[in-house]
């Protein structure tokens, strides 16, 4: 009888369907970023919005949304697989485009930001998890670090080529078509190119390991304060969003108040952006020295540069240290994610991982809360003093409780499981 097949996990394997995982996640990018240079614009110039808390609002309903889909998409890839997943969340995004294009008040683009929130997480989930499933468990920094390089290359290119579709023509409807053509493309690459990805984790997972098969419920507890590890992965990446928020709604509304023009002010924006790139070299990086170090720079460097923004003034000084708080944050954004990739058993670490991005992206909500509120009721200078001081503290959660996870050298131990915790789903019983 023959033996069956192996399956060989590695990038340069598998680099026909990594490669397509790279273009689609850039898609995923290039979708959020559609809406960063136009949407908070549309709102005060054509759809009469005034509030910052108001204009938040559509950040709030973005990641709330993508905060629990997050959770329940590593589930369901789990249970249906990847490619099923990352399907239904291109399907979900097909409406979004005409409710920009179309949307009588503000509320309809907060409603239409749900969609996008369930998007970015069935879509962004299943990209990282295809690509750790067919990387070897020696180049999964790589990996995320490549994911997320591209991915947020791709919000930089969106929110720049929206912004010159809108300077040339208006602010809608031109910038949505290009939106629509991106979602359209993106869901027939998903459809008749994609290969399903999850036999390589079930592969790579088939023993009789205590960890393995942990009910959902073990793992959310495991995830979020069961283990302190991953307790300080999930604070972590919930703190360094106010970043991205802080970004995303303060900086350019604070500069211009300061008296720099639109145009600068997008190169600051776009300077903190572009460092995201270096996320393909940081994720290697911490390949070879350890996943701990590069988090611990990146939080205290994030957090100094956005300090230091508050603090000086005019466009060059802006200009370097908004790209020191994205250097920090591609320090940080990917080794965060694969902490809990390397803690995790591979039949319960899209899960895991699930259990990250939904106490990450929870932090786009609650950042943008605290963040209107800080500009709304304080000052603008205020919300870069909370965002900086949370981003200190939660460093120094880290650097005391997080251990290392590498797989070949890291000092992390889990947690001796629950005595029903082994047996997978299956209830305890009495003999």
């Amino acid at each position: 009888m023959t033996e069956p097949t192996e399956l060989t996990q590695g990038i340069r394997e598998h680099l026909g369907q990594f490669s397509l995982h790279v273009v689609l996640v850039f898609a995923t990018g290039l979708t959020i970023g559609s809406e960063r240079a136009v949407v908070p614009v549309l709102g005060r110039d054509v759809l009469g919005v005034e509030s910052l808390l108001v204009v938040g609002s559509f950040v709030v309903s973005f990641g709330v949304v993508k905060s629990i889909l997050n959770l329940y998409a590593g589930k369901w890839g789990e249970e249906y697989g990847r490619r099923p997943v990352l399907v239904a969340g291109w399907v979900t995004a097909l409406p979004l485009p005409v409710i920009l294009v179309f949307a009588p008040s503000w509320e309809w683009v907060t409603v239409g930001n749900l969609l996008l929130g369930v998007n970015q997480a069935l879509t962004w989930s299943m990209a990282i998890n295809a690509k750790i499933d067919l990387a070897s468990p020696d180049q999964r920094g790589l990996a995320v670090g490549i994911d997320e390089a591209f991915g947020y290359t791709g919000v930089a290119a969106g929110a720049w080529v929206t912004g010159v579709i809108a300077g040339q023509y208006s602010l809608r409807p031109e910038p949505f078509y290009f939106l629509g053509v991106v979602v359209v493309l993106a869901l027939l690459l998903s459809v008749f190119l994609v290969e399903e990805t999850v036999q390589y984790a079930q592969a790579e997972g088939d023993d009789d390991h205590h960890d393995a098969n942990l009910p959902f419920a073990a793992v959310l507890k495991r995830a979020t304060y069961g283990d302190r590890t991953l307790f300080a992965a999930a604070q972590a990446g919930h703190v360094e969003n106010f970043v991205d928020t802080l970004f995303w709604i303060a900086v350019p509304l604070y500069l211009t108040s300061e008296g720099l023009g639109i145009a600068a002010v997008g190169v600051v924006v776009g300077v903190h952006s572009a460092m995201y790139f270096l996320q393909i070299a940081t994720g290697g990086l911490a390949d070879r020295v350890g996943r701990r170090p590069p988090v611990v720079a990146g939080m205290f460097l994030a957090g100094g540069g956005v300090l230091g923004m508050a603090f000086v003034d005019g466009y060059v000084p802006w200009a370097v240290l908004a790209a020191a708080s994205g250097l920090g944050m591609a320090l940080l954004y990917p080794n965060l994610m694969t902490v809990p990739s390397d803690a995790a058993h591979p039949t319960w670490r899209s899960a895991g991982m699930g259990v990250y991005r939904m106490w990450r992206d929870s932090g786009y909500a609650v950042g943008a809360v605290v963040i209107g509120a800080s500009m709304e009721f304080v000052s603008a200078e205020a919300a870069f003093y909370v965002t900086a001081g949370l981003m200190f503290v939660s460093g120094a959660v880290v650097y005391a409780w997080m251990e290392e996870t590498h797989p070949e050298f890291g000092t992390h131990e889990p947690p001796a499981p629950a005595p029903d915790a082994t047996s997978g789903s299956q209830p305890a019983t009495d003999d």
